[in-house]
């Protein structure tokens, strides 16, 4: 019989492993279960049966089935490349330095100014595929490399189109307070009121984001410049996060937390201060090993303090042509725990349900759940701590989202 009672399954999978993620020991296991899909949701999760009726099945063999990957931090639209900063960053010079003399984000505003809507969206369309090779169901795309009010809104279309044309999940976050653009050079308060007077307006109106980003940073903008942007987002119904705490600790972490933001993400130099406030709020810690690995920083984040305060740590790509031109979850997984210290457990709940809370959708995706949308990936893996040990040679059998 089948267990809705009224109709059919759209879809019913069998005879798979499930680790539905829904409970934070020993990844929520169910052994050869079964997931029924109704209009896109699941509708029932469970032991194997024997009577049902289904419109598809689906015979998993064995498999195991796994909520659809999240990155949850990308800047994945942009024109250009950074390699020559590479080499200049492995003959000695530091990012600070780089992006002093017009280098470093400003490189890639110059190069993405200067591209049409077609070839940002060409260009992100490879990179965006990878991503959707290895599992990726949602991705989180930024603007932040026009810091012109024309050219992001340009990238924000172009994260539109993405999410029309590919079978994938697409959170835009609008991030003009990236970077001081050479138009006010020496006046960032002008330019952040350009940001919160016009920019953040438009955005809202048109519909093009569903965030706001600032990156807080001694490079960046101030401990008061971001909050002036976040209060003109919430003014407009625009959630926020933050880029907090990557260089030094300004306190921006704190800051998000006390607008109840998504998350603080890089957070190396996050004070204890901070982790109190994110764990009150439920402000998601992100993780970016990739910007980590890359710049070679030497600053842990405290993850331990993090666990302590019971702070949910998402893990994300980071993926930008300047500190991470990484196209690789799995990867990112990877450095999760050999160089953050986390567990195979931690690193996949890192790009599941904490990835899910960190784009405030955790009601929806990030775990095998009744309600939640069929968001799904099936993988000829062992065990799920096969995900984080072993990246390049594990792509999934099916994506079912």
């Amino acid at each position: 019989m089948c267990p809705t009672e009224t109709k059919p399954f759209d879809q019913f999978i069998r005879n798979a492993n499930i680790a539905t993620m829904a409970s934070d020991k020993e990844y929520g296991i169910i052994e050869k279960g079964c997931v029924g899909i109704i209009d896109g949701k699941i509708a029932f999760i469970g032991s194997d049966l024997s009577d049902y009726q289904a419109k598809e099945t689906i015979n998993a063999n064995g498999q195991w089935l796994l909520p659809g990957l999240i990155d949850c931090h990308t800047h994945l639209i942009y024109g250009g490349n950074r390699a020559n900063e590479f080499e200049m960053r492995l003959n000695g010079a530091s990012y600070e330095e780089i992006s002093k003399t017009g280098g470093g984000i400003l490189s890639s505003v110059t190069a993405t100014r200067a591209a049409s809507e077609q070839e940002l969206f060409v260009s992100a369309s490879k990179r965006l595929e990878a991503l959707i090779a290895e599992g990726v169901t949602t991705i989180e795309i930024k603007s932040g490399y026009g810091l012109d009010l024309e050219t992001e809104l340009k990238m924000l279309r172009v994260a539109k189109q993405l999410g029309e044309q590919y079978p994938i999940r697409v959170i835009p976050t609008f991030l003009g307070a990236h970077a001081l653009p050479p138009e006010f050079k020496d006046d960032s308060d002008g330019y952040i009121n350009l940001v919160c007077e016009k920019m953040i307006p438009t955005v809202a109106q048109e519909q093009l984001a569903n965030c706001v980003d600032v990156f807080c940073e001694n490079i960046g903008f101030s401990y008061a410049q971001t909050e002036k942007v976040f209060k003109a987002a919430k003014e407009h119904g625009l959630k926020v996060k933050l880029h907090a705490e990557q260089l030094s600790d300004q306190g921006g972490a704190g800051l998000v937390a006390d607008y109840q933001g998504l998350s603080a993400d890089h957070i190396e130099y996050l004070s204890q201060e901070s982790i109190y406030k994110m764990a009150k709020s439920g402000t998601v810690a992100t993780l970016l090993p990739g910007a980590y690995y890359f710049l070679r920083e030497t600053k842990l984040p405290p993850i331990q303090a993090l666990r302590d305060a019971g702070v949910p740590i998402a893990i994300a790509t980071d993926h930008n042509p300047g500190t991470s031109p990484c196209l690789s979850v799995l990867l990112m997984m990877n450095m999760a725990c050999t160089l953050f210290k986390m567990t195979p457990l931690e690193a996949l709940q890192g790009v599941t349900i904490n990835s899910a809370k960190a784009l405030g959708l955790e009601d929806a995706i990030g775990s095998i759940e009744v309600g939640k949308k069929a968001d799904l990936v099936l993988w000829n893996i062992e065990h799920p701590n096969q995900l984080s040990y072993q990246f390049g040679v594990t792509p999934p059998l099916k994506i079912i989202s």
